[in-house]
């Protein structure tokens, strides 16, 4: 009896042990990209380390500028500016391959790699240029 309990006990965990390793996403995020993201720093990596600083971007005084991805696939992207701040949004639109998210505004589109996708951050690197560019909800 004790053997056909441990068989029992063995087989279970077999089955939970393939069970997991088929729930791979191959480092795919399951959080959803769609949401508002103001933002928050720029960067690089410099000899194989992240150098990020605040976004010189974001106008003193103003809201964060901010990139939008909507479920219809839109993207906007807002801008604040000048001494009233004003708000300037550009419309476009957006494609997510796996960890690859493609914007594209009028005839430019630019990729970039989804460094951090989470409820709270999204972190992007350009794939032409390098650039880093950290947005947060």
């Amino acid at each position: 009896m004790k053997i056909k309990a441990i068989l029992l006990g063995m087989l279970s965990i077999g089955f939970l042990a393939t069970s997991c390793s088929s729930d791979d996403n191959e480092g795919e995020t399951i959080v959803p990209l769609q949401g508002k993201y103001n933002l928050s720093q720029t960067g690089s990596i410099v000899d194989g380390k992240e150098v990020l600083i605040d976004a010189v971007q974001n106008e003193e005084g103003c809201s964060r500028d901010y990139l939008e991805l909507r479920l219809s696939n839109a993207a906007v992207i807002g801008d604040y500016s000048g001494d009233n701040c004003a708000l300037v949004e550009t419309t476009g639109t957006y494609v997510r391959s796996h960890n690859d998210l493609t914007i594209t505004i009028g005839a430019i589109s630019t990729t970039s790699d989804i460094m951090n996708l989470t409820n709270k951050e999204l972190k992007l690197k350009d794939k032409a240029t390098g650039f880093i560019t950290v947005y947060t909800r």
